[in-house]
C-alpha cells in the first residue's frame, strides 16, 4: 500500500503556524530550506504560500522523481531558463551536487526568495547548505500538526489528536481504524525505503525491532548498552540507529538538566517518539480505550505534552531533572533568568510527590505547571498551576 500525501484537495487546509516565519525568510533570503520528517505537510505549506500573491511563476521538482530529477540533466540551463520563477526542490538532500550549482547561480542573479529546499533528512543537508550557500540560506523546521495548529478546544479533540498524531493524513482520516492503516504503511515505508534512499543498507526487520523497542523505552532514561544487548547488537550499531532516527524527526533525544550542585544528577538523556500517532501505532493501541487501560499511557501523555510544547516553544533550553534519590522535573524550560518547570499527569485528578518539590527546589524553577488531560486549570500554590495543555500553549507559544 502506498501512503498518500496530504494535500488542500484531500482536506481542508489547515494553517501551519511558520507560514509567518517561512514568507518572512523568503523576503530576506535566497533561498530557504525547510526540514521536516515525511508526509508532514512540507509541500502543501509551499504550495499554498508559492500560489498565494506570488510574486514569480512557482516551479516545484520533487527530486525523488525520476522524470522530475531529469530536467536537471544540465542545472545550469535549467536554472538560467527559470530564472524569474519560485522553483521549490523537494527531498534536496538526495542531490547533493546541485548545492554548489545553487550557489554559483544565486551569487550571478542574486535574487531573495528565488529557492526553497525541502528535505525530511538533516544528516548532510544542513551541513552541506551551511559550508555552501552560507549567508545565503535560513532554515526552519515544520512538525507534523500541532495541538495549537488543529486548534484543540474540547476533550474530544485532545483525545483525537492525542491518539491518531500530528501527521497531516493520519489526523484527518475518518475513522481510527483508516488512521492506523495510515501510520503502518508510514512506518513501512520509513524503514524499507527511506534509509536506503539515503544511502544506508540497512535490515528494515532490524529497524522495525529497534523503532519498537524505543517505543518500550519511550520517556525513560536511555541506556544503549542495554538497548543493544535487548536487540543482540552492539552499542556501536545503537548509537548510529539513534543517529539516523533522530535526524529524520522519529527520535526526540532530550538533555538531562545539570548545574554545578552537590546533588548526585543522573547525566544520561531521555528517549522520546516524537509523535504520538507513531508511538500507539508500534505498541499497537488501537483506539482511545486501549490506551486508557494500556500501562504506557503515563509515558505516552509525557511526550505528547513534552512533543507539543518544544514544537511550539522557540528560543527555549528543554531538558529533564532527575537525581540519584529519584526526584525527577519531566522538563525545564530555560530563556535568560526564567525558569518554568513543567511535570505531566496523566489524570483528572493530577497529584504530585516529594520527588516533585524537590525538583522544583534544585532547579530554583520560577514557576510550575502540572499539566494534565483537563480543560480548567487553578494554582496548586503560588506559582505552581495545574491545567490543560492548551492553557500552557496559550501562556508562552
Amino acid at each position: 500500500m502506498q501512503i498518500e500525501s496530504y494535500s488542500c484537495n484531500m482536506h481542508k487546509y489547515i494553517p501551519r503556524a511558520i507560514e509567518a516565519d517561512l514568507r518572512h525568510s523568503l523576503r530576506v533570503f535566497p533561498a530557504v530550506v525547510l526540514l521536516g520528517p515525511r508526509q508532514c505537510g512540507k509541500s502543501t505549506l509551499v504550495k499554498k504560500i508559492s500560489n498565494s500573491k506570488a510574486s514569480t511563476a512557482p516551479l516545484y521538482l520533487d527530486l525523488e522523481d525520476p522524470r522530475e530529477a531529469a530536467k536537471l540533466s544540465d542545472p545550469f540551463l535549467f536554472l538560467e531558463h527559470n530564472k524569474k520563477a519560485q522553483i521549490t526542490f523537494d527531498e534536496f538532500q538526495t542531490q547533493p551536487h546541485l548545492f554548489e550549482v545553487l550557489k554559483s547561480h544565486i551569487d550571478k542573479n542574486r535574487r531573495n526568495g528565488a529557492f526553497i529546499l525541502l528535505g525530511s533528512a538533516a544528516l548532510d543537508l544542513v551541513q552541506k547548505s551551511s559550508e555552501t550557500l552560507a549567508g545565503r540560506v535560513g532554515y526552519l523546521e515544520l512538525t507534523p500538526f500541532t495541538h495549537s495548529e488543529v486548534k484543540v478546544d474540547t476533550k474530544k479533540d485532545l483525545k483525537k489528536h492525542w491518539m491518531r498524531g500530528g501527521y497531516p493524513d493520519s489526523y484527518l482520516a475518518k475513522t481510527d481504524a483508516d488512521s492506523s492503516l495510515w501510520r503502518e504503511s508510514f512506518i513501512k515505508t520509513y524503514l524499507e525505503r527511506d534509509f536506503h534512499m539515503m544511502g544506508f543498507d540497512l535490515n528494515p526487520i532490524q529497524l522495525r525491532r529497534f523503532f519498537t523497542m524505543c517505543a518500550h523505552w519511550h520517556g525513560q532514561i536511555l541506556n544503549q548498552s542495554k538497548l543493544g544487548e535487548s536487540l543482540g547488537v552492539s552499542h556501536t550499531s545503537i548509537k548510529k540507529y539513534l543517529h539516523l532516527f533522530e535526524h529524520t524527526y522519529t527520535l526526540r533525544i532530550l538533555a538531562p538538566w545539570y548545574k554545578n550542585s552537590k546533588k548526585r544528577l543522573v547525566k544520561s538523556p531521555k528517549m522520546y517518539i516524537r509523535d504520538s500517532g507513531l508511538f500507539h501505532q508500534l505498541l499497537n493501541i488501537q483506539n482511545f480505550n486501549e490506551l486508557l487501560s494500556h500501562p504506557g499511557i503515563g509515558s505516552s501523555w509525557e511526550g505528547y505534552v513534552i512533543e507539543n510544547i518544544l514544537s511550539s516553544l522557540k528560543g527555549w533550553k528543554a531538558s529533564f531533572f532527575r537525581d540519584s534519590n529519584g526526584s525527577e522535573m519531566d522538563l525545564i524550560l530555560e530563556k535568560g533568568k526564567k525558569i518554568i518547570a513543567v511535570e505531566c499527569k496523566a489524570s483528572s485528578v493530577p497529584t504530585v510527590e516529594a520527588g516533585f518539590w524537590t525538583a522544583l527546589k534544585a532547579v530554583n524553577a520560577s514557576e510550575a505547571w502540572i499539566i494534565s488531560p483537563i480543560e480548567d486549570s487553578y494554582d496548586l500554590k503560588k506559582n505552581i498551576h495545574v491545567s490543560g495543555l492548551k492553557q500552557f500553549l496559550q501562556t508562552y507559544a
